[in-house]
């Protein structure tokens, strides 16, 4: 019965954050860089486990250190870690870069019924988990949701 609810809970997670893709994006299809947001504040160690993971799953769906990756970097705990893993998997990180080897990145975190929602977006993919936040830091708590876009 437990399984049942755990898996019951990962999908309404899953389905919300679908439904919430179309309400985040901008007419281009991703986030804009400057749109990066941790909006639940994620201390030192929850932000690495996440951005560990979400880095680790980008490098598998776009290839580890492809090309120059254009994130707008603030004070969050998590905006740092990201460009920390970004730069250990081989990319370069420059939040002006623009051009043909240009990836741009833009992150958002959301927490929602005790855990945390996170997405990263690029142009051509797009990935969320939810994670349980513990005394070590964070665990996903769902699958990876992955949604491929098409560049034109």
């Amino acid at each position: 019965m437990a399984a049942i609810s755990k898996a019951a809970r990962a999908l309404s997670v899953a389905l919300m954050a679908f439904s919430l893709v179309g309400c985040a994006t901008t007419g281009s299809g991703y986030f804009t860089a400057a749109s990066s947001t941790d909006a639940a504040n994620l201390n030192l160690y929850a932000a690495n486990a996440v951005a560990g993971d979400m880095v680790a799953q980008l490098a598998e769906h776009v290839g580890p250190g492809t090309g120059t990756i254009a994130l707008k970097t603030d004070d969050s705990a998590l905006s740092a870690a990201l460009e920390e893993q970004l730069r250990g998997w081989g990319y370069a990180v420059d939040p002006s870069a623009t051009g043909e080897g240009a990836i741009p990145l833009a992150y958002t975190v959301s927490a929602f019924d005790g855990q945390v929602l996170t997405r990263i977006s690029t142009p051509s993919v797009e990935l969320a988990r939810t994670y349980t936040m513990t005394e070590t830091g964070a665990a996903p708590s769902s699958p990876l949701s992955v949604l491929r876009r098409t560049v034109s």
